[in-house]
């Protein structure tokens, strides 16, 4: 399955990137970082510069149908960048109305409120993230994973760098069994 990774250039939490793209790929998927403008995307270790990571296709240029499956890594500054593009949200919105899996992870979930794409979900995120997603008809829970299928395709979700392993485990169980 080719799997997209957006990100805004600067502020994605760097091992909420490479943990999942290195998971998916040795998985045998195909995944594309996607990003607001050409050039890299700079990661960061909570407050500090990381390394760089080339961009594959500006979201503004990519087709959702052209991917599988959607994959948004955190970060504060990442989700906070990508919800004030309007091309960011719209793409993440499509996958969300199309049914297609989508995965978000801390911060990340910032852009499917953006989108209005949490009402009637049952979500997992950063902590302060819960009366934005409550807000927005969401229903937050404090949990390491949540895979919620009560939308049209499931939306798998988790708080933090340490709930990666579950995170992980859950994705690959849903893109696996194709839902």
């Amino acid at each position: 399955m080719r799997i997209a990774f957006l990100t805004a250039h600067e502020g994605v939490e760097q091992i909420e990137l490479t943990e999942p793209w290195q998971a998916l790929r040795g998985a045998g998927h195909e995944t594309q970082l996607l990003a607001t403008r050409p050039g890299t995307v700079r990661a960061f270790r909570h407050l500090e510069a990381a390394d760089a990571f080339p961009v594959d296709e500006v979201v503004a240029e990519a087709s959702p149908a052209d991917y599988g499956a959607l994959v948004l890594p955190g970060g504060v500054a990442n989700p906070d960048a990508l919800r004030i593009d309007v091309r960011a949200v719209a793409f993440a919105r499509a996958f969300m109305e199309d049914g297609r899996p989508v995965a978000a992870i801390c911060h990340a979930p910032w852009l499917l409120v953006e989108a209005d794409a949490v009402r009637g979900r049952t979500l997992t995120s950063w902590p302060s993230l819960r009366t934005d997603i409550t807000n927005a008809g969401g229903i937050w829970v404090d949990e390491p994973v949540r895979v919620c299928t009560a939308g049209a395709g499931p939306l798998v979700t988790s708080r933090r760098p340490g709930d990666l392993e579950a995170f992980l485990r859950a994705l690959t169980g849903v893109l696996d069994s194709g839902r």
